[in-house]
C-alpha cells in the first residue's frame, strides 16, 4: 500500500468511520458518499461503536501474498450493532470456539507480520470476543 493511500484511508483502519444518510438514517461502511439504501447523498461522518456480532467465519489456510506467516486465520463477517456487516480477521481467540452470534469488538492490529516494500508496517482493525 502506497503512503498517500494509506494516509487517506487511517479513519476508516483505526477507528471505523463511515457515513450516516441525512435521508433514511442508513449508516454506511465503508464510505461511499451516496447511500446504498435510499440513493441520496450520505456524507455527514458517523463513527460505528466497533461493537457487533459474528455474522459468518471461515477459516483461511492458503492465504494470499503478505499473509503467509498468518496462516491458518480467521476471517469473519461482523454484523455491527449499527447494522453494517464488516470483513475482519478475528484476532485473540485463545481456542475459543467461534459461533455465529458471538459478540466481538474492534481492536487495533498489526495486519500484516512483515513489513511492505516500502518498509512501512501496516496496521487495521481486526474484532476479537468481547472480554467479560
Amino acid at each position: 500500500m502506497d503512503i498517500p493511500r494509506h494516509w487517506r484511508l487511517r479513519k476508516q483502519r483505526y477507528g471505523l468511520v463511515g457515513e450516516v444518510c441525512g435521508h433514511c438514517d442508513a449508516k454506511v461502511f465503508p464510505p461511499r458518499d451516496i447511500c446504498p439504501s435510499c440513493g441520496e447523498e450520505a456524507k455527514t461522518l458517523y463513527t460505528f461503536s466497533g461493537r457487533g456480532e459474528v455474522y459468518s467465519y471461515t477459516t483461511v489456510f492458503d492465504a494470499p501474498a503478505g499473509f503467509e506467516e498468518s496462516t491458518p486465520y480467521t476471517v469473519a463477517m461482523i454484523r455491527l450493532d449499527e447494522g453494517p456487516l464488516v470483513t475482519a480477521q478475528l484476532t485473540d481467540l485463545e481456542n475459543k470456539q467461534i459461533e455465529i452470534g458471538m459478540p466481538v469488538e474492534m481492536v487495533t492490529r498489526k495486519l500484516r507480520s512483515a513489513t511492505d516494500e516500502r518498509g512501512m508496517l501496516v496496521y487495521g482493525y481486526k474484532f476479537r470476543p468481547v472480554m467479560h
